[in-house]
């Protein structure tokens, strides 16, 4: 289990209250405080703090006559402190795909991927007008899928795509087709009569990925 945000001598505990909802679903304090050993306020507090980070919340619970009684269980995002194997499931999905397609259907799998881009791109891009706005309408887009995309301009009516996180790093290091196939999705999404040039990347040891966007003529 990792530790997400949480430090220090608290986090044990807290790891095995995560751990027993996790197991056996939503619990009330009193029953995890008897079998961790420890006082009910305790276990409150601690259920407080995982609360506030927005990893379990509280439902009340009615059995019979009497209050209901409040139960906790862990919410999506508490995900992050469980194991996650996204990263080894996708890179072994993509070696058995070029082991089993060969280099030409691999290619015309990501270029299918391309064109179920540039359609979706064209859609909010093509309305705007002008260069820089189609730019910011493309930045927002990626922003959307995880890039951490900006906009800069040097005035001779060039505008610099800037991509300052790559969600998909560790399959564009195994594939590096994915990489080619989105910079040909930005020249086809923005227009034959619009250059576009990749200036840096990050899979060259760059610290973001940048793009260099201006009229061809």
């Amino acid at each position: 289990m990792k530790n997400g945000k949480y430090k220090g001598s608290h986090w044990e505990t807290r790891r095995e209250i995560l751990g027993k909802l996790k197991m056996r679903g939503a619990l009330p304090s009193s029953t995890m405080a008897e079998e961790l050993g420890i006082s009910s306020m305790a276990v409150r507090q601690h259920l407080q703090d995982l609360q506030n980070e927005g990893d379990v919340l509280s439902i009340d619970v009615s059995r019979g006559k009497g209050r209901p009684t409040k139960y906790w269980e862990l919410t999506d995002h508490a995900s992050r402190h469980f194991t996650d194997r996204h990263r080894d499931l996708i890179l072994d999905l993509l070696e058995n795909m070029k082991s089993s397609l060969g280099p030409e259907g691999m290619d015309r799998l990501l270029e299918k991927r391309g064109e179920g881009q540039i359609e979706t791109y064209k859609a909010r891009v093509h309305p705007l007008t002008s260069l820089l706005a189609k730019v910011e309408g493309l930045a927002q887009i990626r922003s959307e899928e995880g890039y951490m995309a900006e906009v800069q301009t040097d005035g001779d009516d060039t505008c610099y795509l800037i991509e300052n996180h790559c969600p998909i790093c560790a399959a564009a290091e195994s594939c590096a087709g994915l990489c080619a196939t989105e910079l040909e999705v930005f020249r086809k999404t923005l227009g034959d009569e619009v250059k576009v040039e990749r200036t840096e990347h990050l899979l060259n040891d760059s610290r973001r990925c940048v793009y260099r966007i201006r009229p061809s003529l």
